[in-house]
């Protein structure tokens, strides 16, 4: 049947479609009244500036192709993000700071899982050109506003933070190929290969490092990773991030110490959200200081995206269940 679209690839029907662009309209009046200006980057461009300070990650899911016109490899866009971190950077090179918004389909070679769509719908905020702790705390409370205005139910955050893992490794002196290894393991929830790998560290940061694991849960999971993970500066300021965001959040927040999503691409706080009714993330964002720097501009930056069709979708399932 030649009318058949690729797997994870749908039509979007009225009803559907019509929830989709409510949504889209309700969550981009939430960001103009909150002073972010909406951007509408490019479907493809040319990969060495899509994929440029992404990670790995980014890489296999994204889709490539060769300019019929200048023969050079192109790519569509898996995630919005990077690029408007090239529009701040490259293009509009303001000196303060600049907060902006978009919305736009993105495409992914792979589904994120067996039940996604490999064609998601991205809408998100980010903020640019500040560095502190008051701009992280915007951001989540941003993002709790948005949740709120789409009625979903059950919404919940899930929180990390990269230096934590990254000081340990530093302060260990691990060398790149094990910080890798290690990487992997943690990502992996491994601990028989943890406990392995962590042999090749020095004793103080092989206990830290075992530790890591255990410290998921509630805030309490905070002052434990006080007391007994090394005083190393760049980790306690993370924890100290950490508490000042557990207190400000408005929905119920668990702390994952082990969390290393978007380790080459982020640089600090790194959150999912979910809610009652989509089975993953229905947002994911955190810090990411270090992309603007790829473009020749360092710029500190943070932010979040909503898949919005799981987000449509979380509306539809609590309807159908009632």
């Amino acid at each position: 049947m030649r009318w058949l679209l690729p797997e994870h690839i749908d039509d979007i029907l009225p009803e559907e479609a019509m929830r989709i662009e409510m949504l889209r309209r309700l969550i981009l009046d939430l960001f103009f009244r909150n002073r972010f200006e909406l951007v509408m980057p490019p479907l493809v461009e040319f990969t060495d500036s899509l994929l440029t300070g992404t990670g790995h990650d980014l890489d296999l899911r994204t889709f490539k192709l060769v300019d019929q016109l200048s023969g050079r490899m192109m790519g569509v866009r898996a995630d919005i993000t990077p690029q408007v971190a090239r529009i701040d950077a490259h293009l509009l090179n303001r000196a303060g700071v600049t907060r902006l918004c978009y919305c736009g389909s993105v495409l992914h070679a792979r589904p994120a899982n067996p039940a996604a769509t490999r064609e998601p719908i991205q809408i998100g905020a980010e903020i640019y050109g500040h560095a502190g702790i008051q701009s992280d705390l915007e951001i989540q409370g941003l993002l709790c506003q948005a949740l709120a205005a789409a009625g979903v139910k059950g919404a919940r955050m899930d929180v990390g933070h990269v230096a934590v893992f990254r000081s340990l490794v530093r302060a260990g002196e691990i060398g790149h190929e094990l910080e890798v290894e290690l990487f992997e393991a943690l990502q992996k929830k491994d601990i028989p290969a943890l406990k392995n790998l962590s042999k090749r560290a020095d004793p103080k940061t092989r206990s830290a490092l075992l530790l890591l694991p255990d410290l998921y849960g509630g805030a309490e999971v905070l002052d434990l990773a006080e007391k007994k993970l090394p005083r190393l500066p760049d980790l306690h300021k993370a924890l100290a991030t950490l508490q000042a965001l557990a207190k400000a959040c408005p929905i119920p927040v668990s702390f994952d110490l082990a969390e290393l999503r978007g380790y080459h691409y982020h640089s600090g706080v790194v959150f999912d959200a979910y809610c009652d009714g989509v089975s993953g993330a229905v947002a994911r964002g955190g810090r990411y200081d270090e992309v603007g720097k790829a473009f020749g501009r360092l710029r500190p930056a943070t932010g979040f995206s909503i898949e919005l069709r799981s987000l449509a979708s979380a509306k539809l399932n609590r309807k159908r269940r009632k």
